[in-house]
């Protein structure tokens, strides 16, 4: 898709870091505007720095968790634009635990913000976008946690390696149907945005994270450094990903030198080896 100006563009978690960085791109290209987070209160206050005429622009509060938020969301973006040209599921958040420590209670909260979200999405925003004229195009954000298995980050790994491969699968069964709708698949690494403070969002029917133990703050630690020390921006990111939709490209992985970590995992798969510690 290349074409993006007096489009629509829906995009989640919008009120900071990738999610708003796509919604000053898209406002930029001239695009119509639906954003969804669970911060109103932020999500009013982003929305009022991106220069898009009022009647361009719509915000909803979303627990993207929910199913009945995302098919909300969905029924707002199609009966106020009477159309979704571009998808970009993009809300997520983080938790460090070493895999035993994690409750079942943080394994629903990651994977139905992260995971569930998207397959919310597939199923209330696909059948619309099919039945509609010219083309369009679904961004979903999973990271290179979906392409590698990061100590202390189960939950969290487990989520996006589901966002690839249910992006993988959804590309697959649209290009058989000669579908006019594109995937493509965002895995950043390190992006300094306040993903390693997710749980300031967390709804209080997932409770309280419990304490880690030693060994998780110390994960955690090193998890916070990392991300706030990462050299490519969510502007940077939402680059990448506008420049992958003009060229209708799949994966999206803008820092180039963890490749270097995927294909060593790729050949330890392949010649039967233990998994090289990351």
């Amino acid at each position: 898709m290349r074409e993006f100006k007096d489009r629509t563009a829906v995009i989640t978690g919008a009120a900071s870091g990738i999610g708003l960085a796509l919604a000053q791109r898209a406002a930029r290209e001239g695009m119509r505007l639906v954003l969804a987070d669970i911060d109103e209160a932020k999500l009013a206050e982003a929305a009022k720095t991106l220069p898009v005429a009022a009647d361009a622009l719509c915000t909803r509060r979303a627990d993207v968790s929910r199913e009945e938020d995302i098919a909300a969301l969905a029924d707002t973006a199609f009966d106020r634009f009477d159309g979704v040209h571009l998808l970009c599921n993009n809300a997520g958040v983080g938790l460090t635990r070493l895999a035993w420590e994690l409750t079942t209670a943080d394994w629903e909260w990651v994977l139905g913000v992260n995971l569930w979200s998207v397959v919310h999405a597939v199923r209330h925003f696909v059948p619309r976008m099919l039945a509609q004229d010219g083309e369009s195009h679904i961004v979903n954000t999973a990271s290179v946690a979906g392409l590698l298995s990061t100590p202390a980050m189960a939950a969290y790994n487990v989520s996006k390696h589901g966002v690839v491969t249910l992006s993988e699968t959804l590309y697959a069964e649209l290009a058989e149907q000669k579908a006019k709708i594109g995937v493509s698949v965002l895995c950043p690494a390190w992006v300094p945005t306040a993903i390693h403070t997710s749980e300031r969002n967390r709804p209080q029917r997932f409770g309280e994270a419990t304490l880690p133990s030693a060994a998780s703050a110390a994960y955690q630690e090193r998890i916070s450094q990392a991300v706030k020390s990462g050299r490519l921006t969510a502007d940077d990111m939402a680059n990448a990903v506008f420049d992958a939709v003009a060229a209708n490209r799949f994966y999206v992985v803008p820092h180039s030198r963890i490749k270097q970590a995927v294909r060593l995992r790729m050949e330890d798969i392949l010649e039967d080896r233990n998994p090289t510690p990351l």
